[in-house]
């Protein structure tokens, strides 16, 4: 799903490649006037700002900020000993389904498990997302609580999932 594939892109660390595809993504996005809403205020911010001022903001938004961490298990197993299964098992399910991640990221980045959600069938990629999903709207609330652009990205993923949410 196309969809998913915008969604990791505008998750990761900006770079000027990516702002150079912006009028790209925005034509995308434009062929879906949900989607499009959903992300205009987004697109705007990353067409408006300075790329050293976008990466300073993602740097202090997500790695400078462990509650808006972009590592699901994190959320879920901080340090602890399950994380490390939870990456196997996730990384099982990556080859399992030929999916090829980058070698210097960890299984459970958001944008690198959006990027598979794309890569996969759509009802496989619904179940992964359900079961995610959880994790996926906490940090959405927490972006939204810091008036992060981001959010809008995690606002559209749950507007994607069948699974309603529950409080984490």
């Amino acid at each position: 799903m196309q969809t998913f594939k915008i969604l990791s892109a505008l998750l990761c660390y900006p770079e000027q490649p990516m702002l150079d595809s912006l009028p790209e993504i925005r034509s995308i996005v434009q062929r879906d006037k949900q989607l499009s809403l959903e992300l205009d205020s987004l697109l705007q911010y990353l067409e408006s700002n300075p790329l050293i001022a976008l990466q300073e903001n993602y740097v202090a938004t997500f790695d400078r900020n462990q509650k808006h961490s972009l590592h699901l298990f994190e959320h879920i197993h901080g340090e602890s000993r399950d994380r490390g299964q939870a990456m196997v098992d996730l990384l099982t399910e990556y080859r399992n389904n030929g999916f090829l991640m980058v070698p210097d990221e960890l299984p459970d980045y958001v944008p690198l498990f959006l990027e598979f959600l794309a890569h996969i069938p759509q009802e496989k990629s619904k179940q992964l997302l359900g079961d995610a999903i959880h994790v996926l709207a906490m940090i959405g609330e927490k972006l939204h609580a810091n008036g992060s652009p981001y959010a809008v990205v995690f606002d559209s993923i749950v507007a994607r999932c069948d699974v309603k949410p529950l409080p984490f």
